[in-house]
């Protein structure tokens, strides 16, 4: 359990009156703090302090075992959804075929949906550095390709043979 959540049960409870609320979901309405211990106990369940800043106190009648459990489940559960958005990158040069190229690109596209961000890297290899507006060309390309599915994540970075992009997935 979670080291912000910490609930009150049975004779933890030191407020003089509470509002209690049934196993079964009905109200019993504002009753005494140890009244309501007595029922809870009499039907083999405790009493749990659920929203303490109310006035009086709402208190609910449960088994206090499986509710912490449930609870947990809830948590590993909503742990499990969470994923941490990774970086990947994908490294092409300016003689790529078509064919490679659109498989690249189809990579990214999985990347992007995964919510991962996407490192383009343009190799150049000799005189082709010479030509770095055919890298800049394609790069445009694929930026346009993936236009509905991702954005520039900050500018484009040319270090000598090198033209790096970086994309992350558009916010829906």
């Amino acid at each position: 359990m979670s080291i912000e959540k910490r609930y009150r049960v049975n004779n933890q409870i030191r407020v003089p009156q509470v509002r209690v609320i049934a196993a079964d979901g009905t109200m019993l309405g504002v009753k005494q703090t140890y009244e309501a211990v007595n029922i809870a106990r009499s039907a083999g369940l405790d009493l749990v302090e659920i929203s303490p800043t109310s006035n009086p106190p709402v208190c609910k009648i449960m088994d206090f075992n499986k509710f912490l459990y449930s609870e947990e489940k809830k948590e590993r559960e909503n742990k499990r959804k969470q994923r941490e958005s990774e970086l990947k990158e994908i490294r092409i040069n300016p003689r790529i075929a078509q064919h490679d190229l659109d498989t690249k690109i189809r990579h990214m596209e999985e990347f992007l949906k995964r919510n991962d961000r996407v490192r383009v890297s343009l190799m150049f290899r000799g005189r082709e550095m010479q030509h770095k507006d055919l890298g800049e060309n394609l790069l445009n390309s694929i930026q346009s390709k993936l236009s509905d599915i991702a954005e520039l994540d900050g500018k484009v970075n040319n270090t000598g043979n090198k033209i790096i992009i970086t994309l992350k997935p558009k916010r829906m």
